[in-house]
């Protein structure tokens, strides 16, 4: 797939930018702060409507056009994939109600329909590179569910839906909690929301499990051959609700993170009423600390996975030269595992990624650039790119939100 056109109004520092893209890999260079991750981030956002970057929707709206009374940010694409032609918009605005109020509003038009966000992944797909995402490796156990949670949104519509579910549940049970700590009242009440936490909860748990599992073999035969076949690459998932754990340690999502063992786990043969009962019985069983705490202590809020070389945690143990051969290994398998769930190649977006790599990595990452229909590459130096890469791909400048061929 590939996006052939696209249109940018008062998105970051773009007031207005219309252009065509070209297939194949497109080399965006251009000083810092002036606009090439920000033109990374609006292609991704058809992914999903949500960006990578900011923390609310408000924050991409051009701060100029903030000032106006009624400000609106736009952003459109013409995409083709394998099904053909396909128009997708997103508009970020702010409408007037009664009083002289404003309320913000997120739309999604697919072919001028408005439809929901998580239907956007249906007509287009994208791996995203950042320097930043060193932060799945080493960061909170929040990132790595964030991270696993997008790419699962692009291809499974059914985990969107779960998730979203999981959240509104979640929040509701945890304040039925918080209100029987402090005021008292009969646990039973619990029993509704249990019941569809334990449903939606399941279905996470197991296509998180499903989904390591798949990106874990993609990644080892890449995370071989860029270390020379001298590491080997797990993804260790330890969930909170865990069907394969011994029966006394079930559940035990505190002892799992304790004890980062490098042990093969084959969760495959659990089906979803499996994770449904264990995670149902696991709610029953830690009701009175859950309320207690004011909080549910089990569940796939509170999952982790991590990334171990020869058995030895990389966030914990890592050098800075493995953490980003692991996380390259990773994103790799990424853009192999949505090729094979979409049948299609992903859109490839890598910022600054090629300096944060030395010869042997850069060369094993622009070969995969060369077999996408699209990537677009942005660099503030283009000769630390190979000539030979550099006369098969165009090179784009953007300087203060303006986009020229060279």
């Amino acid at each position: 797939m590939r996006v052939d056109h696209l249109s940018l109004t008062n998105f970051r520092n773009f007031v207005r930018l219309e252009t065509a893209l070209p297939a194949g890999a497109l080399i965006l260079a251009g000083a810092n702060a002036q606009g090439k991750t920000s033109l990374l981030e609006a292609l991704y956002l058809f992914t999903s409507a949500a960006s990578p970057f900011a923390d609310s929707d408000r924050q991409v709206i051009n701060f100029l056009a903030m000032r106006e009374a009624q400000p609106v940010a736009r952003l459109l694409a013409e995409v083709r994939n394998r099904r053909g032609p396909v128009r997708l918009e997103v508009r970020l605005l702010f409408e007037p109600l009664a009083g002289g109020e404003v309320r913000f509003r997120k739309e999604v038009l697919i072919n001028g329909v408005r439809r929901k966000p998580a239907e956007l992944a249906a007509h287009f797909n994208a791996v995203l590179f950042l320097p930043q995402e060193l932060r799945v490796v080493e960061g909170a156990p929040a990132e790595r569910r964030r991270h696993v949670d997008e790419l699962l949104a692009q291809v499974d519509s059914h985990y969107v839906a779960a998730l979203s579910d999981y959240q509104r549940v979640l929040t509701q049970r945890n304040a039925l909690l918080r209100q029987l700590q402090e005021r008292g009242g009969e646990a039973g009440q619990l029993d509704f929301w249990d019941e569809q936490l334990a449903a939606s909860g399941a279905t996470i748990s197991l296509a998180r499990s499903l989904a390591l599992a798949e990106l874990e073999r993609t990644a080892q035969p890449v995370h071989r051959r860029l270390t020379r076949q001298t590491e080997a690459l797990q993804l260790a998932y330890r969930p909170s609700i865990d069907p394969a754990a011994p029966e006394a340690d079930r559940g035990n999502g505190a002892l799992q993170r304790e004890l980062p063992l490098p042990v093969a786990v084959d969760r495959g043969r659990f089906a979803l009423e499996d994770y449904r009962l264990l995670f149902a019985q696991r709610l029953r069983d830690s009701r009175s600390d859950s309320i207690a705490r004011g909080t549910t202590l089990c569940g796939p809020h509170r999952d982790e996975w991590r990334l171990l070389i020869n058995g030895i945690d990389l966030g914990t143990y890592g050098s800075r030269g493995q953490a980003r051969t692991g996380l390259l290994a990773l994103k790799l398998a990424e853009v192999e595992w949505i090729r094979a769930r979409v049948g299609e190649w992903p859109v490839l977006l890598l910022d600054e990624v090629l300096s944060e790599l030395d010869r042997t990595r850069r060369a094993d990452l622009l070969e995969h650039l060369g077999s996408a229909e699209q990537a677009v590459l942005t660099t503030s130096d283009p000769e630390m790119l190979p000539a030979s890469f550099r006369s098969q791909a165009p090179t784009w400048r953007l300087e203060a939100g303006t986009l020229r061929p060279e």
